[in-house]
């Protein structure tokens, strides 16, 4: 029987589909796990309280921020950072509209901004502009003005739905 260090508890959770299982001090959040321990660091950390969005996860699915989120909490759950959406193909159509609709400046709030898009379009309607925005409501970016991460979400929701219908 393998005995704890004193200060650390067991994690196993999933992230980006493979099994992950860690030896954790309890107090460490999602976000500095998935940088520090897997080397995820697309999940940024700007101001630590759940206010600018750039530390957003998948977690079974829901956005969450990872910096107001303990690893621990996270057991037995799947995780999915912008890394695992990109290597599954995900995030290709919101890419390429970010891409053309120059929505892109620094890239810091980028990560957070693909998630939260991502879970929002996979509801698999197209949401007007109110609703994007209201969607956006809690990820912060300082360079664009949102008009052009507005126009990216919106131009891929209508790809996408083009697709399915033709």
């Amino acid at each position: 029987m393998t005995v704890p260090a004193p200060g650390l508890v067991p994690l196993t959770l999933t992230v980006n589909g493979d099994e992950v299982a860690r030896m954790v001090p309890p107090r460490t959040t999602l976000a500095d796990f998935l940088r520090a321990e897997l080397e995820l660091t697309a999940t940024h950390v700007g101001c630590e309280m759940g206010a600018c969005g750039a530390c957003l996860v998948l977690l079974d699915g829901v956005p969450v921020h990872a910096c107001l989120v303990f690893a621990v909490q996270a057991e037995g759950q799947k995780v999915e950072t912008v890394e695992g959406l990109v290597a599954r193909g995900a995030l290709a159509r919101l890419q390429a509209a970010f891409h053309e609709r120059n929505a892109l400046q620094c890239g810091f709030c980028t990560p957070g901004m693909l998630v939260n898009a991502y879970a929002l379009l996979e509801r698999g309607d197209v949401p007007d502009r109110e609703e994007i925005r209201d969607a956006l409501s809690g990820n912060y970016c300082r360079c664009t003005g949102y008009e052009a991460i507005v126009d990216a979400i919106e131009t891929a929701a209508r790809a996408a739905q083009e697709e399915s219908v033709g």
